[in-house]
């Protein structure tokens, strides 16, 4: 049993750093008062555009690669993408009042089909006679781990065996956190998401955050993809590889009602539902495989209805999510 434990939290938490990083923003998010369904098209863009600086930078140095660039080249164009992608659902949703469950909709398709494109023009680029491009050197720097975790025998392998985005996704979280609930910046960003008439009110400039906070949940959630892709998959990318993880970021919310501290566990939970189906022997069976596929979107729903059933305010979405915000009928 230790030994399977061993095996198999790694893998959980490996698989839960997306997911992390996801609900994270989304939670940031919503706090406005912004639902943002296209969380899923823009962890893709941020992969793709992590990808495409990754490339560029491989191509130029030869081989050569430079640790510091290496990372943070990547890096920045992952969080660039992700902005752009906030920065557009701000526009439409928040400046011209589109619908915000077709928008973030629409963001996903389009977030998909921009990484599909771009993707699939550097597999040509490269010539490669496989659907794929891997960036193995650059992928190294991104999963590098700290020298003496080997040593450390099991504690090493299940605390110290992640790239340091596993840990930087812990500190946002818990930053997060602290942000909304104890500094004054998150009781505004709360009040926005509740009220944004009583917020404006008092001062508070309603467009202003929730530009602000929409686009950083953005690039915290394009970070999960950067994660995923430089790795979680070792620098290789493929078209259509990333799955439902963007969706299930989104369930990850739900399930811990809005507490990106919470999440922190909250993910490993969810990362360990989702590839229990590999440990679970279930032969040649694969409707069954798809069942336990289906594990954490159950928990959710779930844990949705006993929400619903306990009408405790502190665990409701915020009052204004989804809605908005006309000065001119205040």
């Amino acid at each position: 049993m230790f030994e399977f434990l061993i095996s198999f939290i790694p893998r959980a938490v490996m698989q839960s750093i997306p997911l992390l990083y996801g609900s994270t923003g989304e939670i940031l998010t919503e706090k406005s008062g912004n639902l943002n369904l296209g969380i899923p098209g823009i962890m893709y863009v941020g992969a793709i555009s992590g990808v495409i600086g990754a490339f560029f930078y491989e191509q130029s140095a030869g081989g050569n690669l430079v640790p510091f660039f290496a990372i943070t080249i990547p890096f920045l164009s992952s969080l660039l993408g992700s902005l752009l992608m906030g920065l557009l659902y701000c526009f439409l949703t928040v400046t011209l009042r589109a619908n915000q469950n077709v928008t973030g909709l629409a963001m996903t398709t389009f977030g998909v089909g921009f990484g599909n494109f771009f993707g699939g023009s550097l597999i040509k680029l490269t010539g490669s006679e496989v659907p794929s491009i891997a960036l193995s050197a650059t992928s190294n720097f991104f999963r590098a781990t700290l020298p003496f975790s080997e040593n450390l025998g099991w504690f090493g392998q299940i605390f110290l065996s992640y790239g340091f985005l596993a840990y930087l996704a812990i500190i946002i979280a818990l930053l997060t956190a602290f942000l909304l609930r104890k500094t004054r910046t998150g009781l505004h960003l709360r009040a926005v998401g509740e009220s944004p008439a009583t917020a404006d009110a008092a001062g508070i400039n309603v467009v202003r955050y929730k530009y602000l906070f929409t686009c950083l949940g953005s690039m915290i959630a394009g970070l999960g993809g950067l994660y995923y892709v430089m790795d979680y998959a070792n620098g290789v990318w493929s078209n259509n590889a990333f799955g439902d993880r963007g969706w299930l970021a989104i369930a990850l919310v739900i399930f811990t009602i809005w507490r990106p501290n919470v999440s922190v566990l909250a993910s490993i939970l969810f990362g360990g539902l989702y590839i229990l189906y590999l440990y679970i022997p279930t032969g040649t069976q694969f409707a069954v495989k798809e069942l336990y596929k289906m594990l954490p979107y159950v928990v959710t729903l779930f844990v949705l209805i006993i929400v619903s059933l306990r009408k405790k305010r502190e665990d409701q979405p915020p009052a204004s999510l989804g809605l908005h915000y006309f000065r001119e009928e205040r």
